[in-house]
């Protein structure tokens, strides 16, 4: 028996995706498909095999180095992987040994601007069959199932801002090369600040063109193609997905966006705040319902017109509203992200909600017998792990049903209403997570441990650099 026929690893509808996957690959011509997995920073790493090799890969898994695992966002591994336990107390890591990516057939693609070449998302297991325990697509299916239980499925639409400028110099002189390497330099592609005007969109339509079309022919569920308000700043929006759905189209998007950019001449980045004269920060707003399971009907929307939502949706809002600063952790996981949080720039600094109020932390949109009455939520930055972000959203919602809790008001004035405020740095956030038992409990003591110790290892880093501020502020002063 194959490594996946002997652990039950793939549901019929695998199996017979599996079968289709192998028929598509012989009869579109592909030579090569690369398997992936999303890491702990929702990075994409993995391995291509070629479409010879592609049944054996699927059925027996593909083995990659524990070691992924461990890196922080410089690629530096963090923990001392020979030594007992490899630094996470488990043998299965020790020495940087395997795991298996087990592709999961359902997720394949033809990528538009790669010749004959495929793509599929992977799971990660040990060789005794058992998920690993740091894959967070899998943390984030453990809590879909608790929701599941709950009698609902989460229901997503992704609205993302980011930058793209032309690249001046790819930085490759091996001088540039290192841990992280030198950034590239780029010019705008707009200078900005004409919000939606046609004329902006025009200059923007090449560089959206090339986009949208790969983005499309991708299958992903492309809404809207918008220029936002910074320079060469846009913003792409995608229909609601079910489940790990929209978390799956989060992490190809992104991936997609920077390898089509960068072959056309491109520099694409989902950092939130690039340190470039004038830019504007990025946010990444996740719009979310609840699917009733036994129903299929939005469990938000309510035929009281004097009241903006349900009563599930009310208990939910308040449990993004009590978790809100432990999970900022994930929906928020750079030094660079809090940057954002500031008052009266459209990104909340603290843990509110109001009715169709964009400076709001949840954002109630819909109404009385609206289907697609929704609560935005406002706080994350483009970056995020999907993951993780979507399943702290699923751990803190399930606390406001578990013990209806109570939102409070909505806050018509949203940077001057007294409520608790948002982390203003990532040492804060990893502080507020750790303090939260239920955050804890739902992403489970081993993982927070795990996870706070990579973003550690990156805020250690960040406060022994000497920045420009420092050099500029006190070189000449003192």
């Amino acid at each position: 028996m194959s490594f996946v026929e002997r652990y039950g690893l793939w549901n019929p509808a695998q199996n017979e995706a599996a079968r289709e996957v192998l028929r598509r690959v012989e009869a579109d011509g592909l030579e090569v498909i690369r398997l992936s997995f999303a890491d702990q920073h929702g990075v994409l790493r993995g391995k291509s095999v070629t479409a010879a090799a592609l049944e054996s890969s699927m059925k027996s898994g593909v083995g990659v180095t524990t070691t992924l695992l461990a890196k922080d966002t410089a690629h530096r591994t963090v923990f001392p992987a020979f030594t007992p336990g490899g630094g996470f107390g488990m043998k299965e890591m020790e020495g940087a040994a395997d795991a298996l990516m087990v592709a999961d057939p359902t997720t394949f693609k033809v990528l538009p601007w790669a010749p004959r070449t495929g793509w599929m998302l992977c799971d990660l297991y040990f060789g005794n069959g058992q998920p690993v325990p740091f894959s967070t697509r899998d943390l984030y299916r453990r809590a879909l199932s608790k929701l599941a239980d709950a009698g609902f499925d989460f229901v997503a639409g992704l609205e993302i801002e980011f930058h793209v400028f032309k690249l001046e110099d790819p930085k490759l002189q091996p001088s540039d090369s290192g841990q992280p390497g030198s950034p590239p330099e780029v010019s705008l592609l707009t200078t900005g600040y004409q919000y939606l005007t046609e004329q902006r969109y025009d200059l923007f339509d090449p560089v959206f063109e090339i986009l949208r079309r790969d983005v499309m022919q991708l299958g992903l569920p492309l809404r809207t193609v918008e220029l936002e308000y910074g320079p060469s700043q846009c913003e792409f929006t995608f229909a609601p997905g079910i489940g790990l759905e929209s978390a799956d189209t989060m992490v190809l998007f992104r991936s997609a966006v920077k390898q089509i950019a960068r072959r056309h001449g491109y520099h694409a980045t989902f950092m939130c705040r690039p340190r470039l004269p004038n830019v504007m920060s990025s946010g990444w707003h996740l719009h979310q319902s609840l699917r009733d399971r036994k129903s299929g009907a939005n469990a938000f929307v309510i035929d009281d017109a004097a009241r903006p939502f349900s009563d599930i949706a009310r208990r939910w809002l308040a449990g993004l509203l009590t978790h809100a600063r432990g999970a900022t952790v994930f929906s928020t996981p750079t030094v660079n992200g809090f940057k954002r949080y500031r008052p009266y720039s459209l990104a909340p600094d603290r843990a509110i909600w109001g009715r169709d109020n964009r400076g709001v932390m949840v954002r109630a949109l819909g109404g009385a017998g609206d289907p697609a009455t929704r609560l935005e939520n406002r706080v994350g930055e483009p970056t995020a792990n999907p993951y993780l972000y979507m399943a702290a959203q699923v751990v803190s919602g399930l606390d406001g049903l578990a013990r209806d809790l109570e939102p409070g008001p909505s806050a018509d004035m949203p940077y001057e209403t007294k409520a608790p405020m948002l982390p203003t740095s990532l040492g804060e956030a990893l502080a507020a997570l750790r303090e939260d038992a239920i955050l804890v409990d739902g992403f489970g003591a081993g993982f927070v441990s795990y996870y706070a110790k990579i973003k550690e290892h990156e805020l250690a880093r960040f406060q022994a650099e000497v920045t420009e501020w420092e050099q500029r502020e006190y070189f000449e002063l003192f």
